[in-house]
């Protein structure tokens, strides 16, 4: 069995060894002389003795630092971080360079720890000062960390709501299902509609499930009511639009029939209302369906969809203006194509009805965006007047056509929001005319 000595005994192993051949040297040489004896033989005993002690010297003067070090490291390891080996700031040597070394980490370390300290504190800080709930829950589903909204929420103390698992808290649909999400919750502390987020993050290398919930009832109460007055305005304005005249004119048709004797052309007069009211009952009829599409979208059925031959198939369904294609990298996008398609010819006709009048044209093209999620932005310009009116580009129903239903960009935008994505429409910066532009998640990297 190979013996292992410790590192301080093997220098000091080498130190006697490398004086060894000197001391036996030294004997051989007190022996030979001429008057050898008891002299002789304290002589090389005095010699033994110095090397001895030399060697053990040696010894210490190479454990003493390491041990120092080792103390320094001892503490460094235990978070102590006031601890300083002494050294000279010019002080040369192997040595004194390493204890400057663990000096500077010392001081790094303290700094990051006093970094580390006090972004946890505000972290913790902020946390209590949001109004929104914050949970995290380990692998067996158990609390871990909570803030005072998440108190609240819950009726409980800190003390009494961690490590218990999320179903007895009743926060165990917050772990399953999509987010972001609304759901409609009923605990101690406070219910209504909520808002719930999920991620991860690790603490302390264990991985956690972080858990926001955010009551959202009150905005969503405001938002309801805003889309009711929206609707009910608009309602109450295409109503009116379709009742006054058809109103009107049923007063004068009955008028007209009680008269005696009625006017030779009362069956002409008779007939030009009653096309009129037809007229605008009809109108009535197509601003309803209009309603009953937006209401009755369906959710997107989504498909890879190559997008330059959607592109091209869409462009080629406008022939009053001149449509130019610019295109752009390949893209394939996560989409329903009847969905899209419709979209873009909404869009489509837009810009080419704002160019009759100009004899302008119509370009579309896109752009990839690199990154983590990649996004495609296409755009639709023409050379049109311009957005007169852009406030109410996108509420239903208004329009400023004489023959338009006011569905089209709101039914756009409704579709690209169903996707994931944005659609708005702008003025064109330093020329005239509109840019229409959708933008759309891509499931991946699309190389150009």
């Amino acid at each position: 069995m190979r013996l292992r000595l410790r590192h301080e005994n093997r220098v000091l192993a080498l130190a006697l060894l490398s004086g060894l051949p000197a001391l036996a040297a030294a004997a051989v040489l007190l022996w030979h002389l001429p008057q050898a004896g008891w002299l002789e033989s304290g002589a090389i005993a005095l010699l033994a003795a110095a090397w001895l002690a030399l060697a053990l010297a040696a010894r210490r003067t190479m454990v003493r630092p390491l041990q120092t070090l080792a103390n320094l490291l001892s503490a460094l390891r235990e978070g102590d971080f006031s601890f300083r080996a002494h050294v000279e700031a010019e002080q040369p040597g192997a040595l004194a360079e390493v204890h400057r070394e663990v000096n500077a980490l010392a001081v790094n370390l303290q700094q990051q720890r006093m970094w580390a300290t006090e972004a946890a504190v505000l972290l913790r800080k902020v946390m209590d000062a949001v109004d929104v709930a914050v949970f995290a829950f380990d692998d067996a589903r158990k609390l871990r960390l909570i803030n005072r909204a998440g108190e609240s929420l819950l009726g409980e103390p800190n003390e009494r709501a961690l490590a218990r698992p999320a179903d007895d808290l009743g926060l165990g649909f917050a772990l399953e299902g999509e987010t972001p999400r609304i759901v409609a919750i009923d605990l101690p502390g406070g219910g209504g509609r909520w808002e719930v987020r999920r991620g991860d993050f690790r603490q302390s290398g264990l991985p956690l499930d972080l858990v926001v919930v955010s009551n959202v009832s009150r905005a969503l109460r405001e938002e309801e009511r805003q889309a009711w007055q929206r609707l009910v305005r608009v309602l109450s304005h295409e109503l009116n639009n379709s009742l006054a005249p058809i109103r009107s004119i049923a007063g004068s048709l009955t008028s007209l029939l009680t008269r005696e004797p009625r006017p030779d052309d009362w069956l002409a007069d008779a007939q030009r209302g009653l096309a009129v009211v037809s007229s605008r009952t009809e109108a009535l009829t197509r601003f309803l369906e209009g309603y009953a599409t937006l209401a009755r979208l369906p959710a997107p059925r989504l498909a890879s969809v190559a997008l330059a031959p959607l592109v091209e198939r869409v462009a080629g369904i406008e022939t009053r203006v001149r449509v130019t294609v610019i295109g752009g990298p390949p893209a394939t996008i996560e989409a329903d194509s009847d969905q899209i398609e419709q979209l873009l010819i909404n869009l489509l006709r837009n810009a080419a009805e704002a160019t009759l009048g100009t004899g302008g044209r119509v370009e579309v093209g896109w752009r990839v965006t690199s990154g983590p999620s990649p996004v495609l932005a296409l755009w639709i310009d023409d050379d049109g007047p311009g957005i007169a009116n852009p406030a109410n580009l996108f509420v239903p129903f208004f329009t400023t056509k004489p023959q338009g239903s006011g569905i089209g960009l709101a039914l756009a935008r409704q579709v690209a929001e169903a996707h994931g994505g944005t659609l708005t429409l702008t003025n064109r910066e330093g020329t005239s005319g509109a840019r229409a532009l959708l933008r759309l998640p891509l499931p991946g990297r699309n190389e150009p």
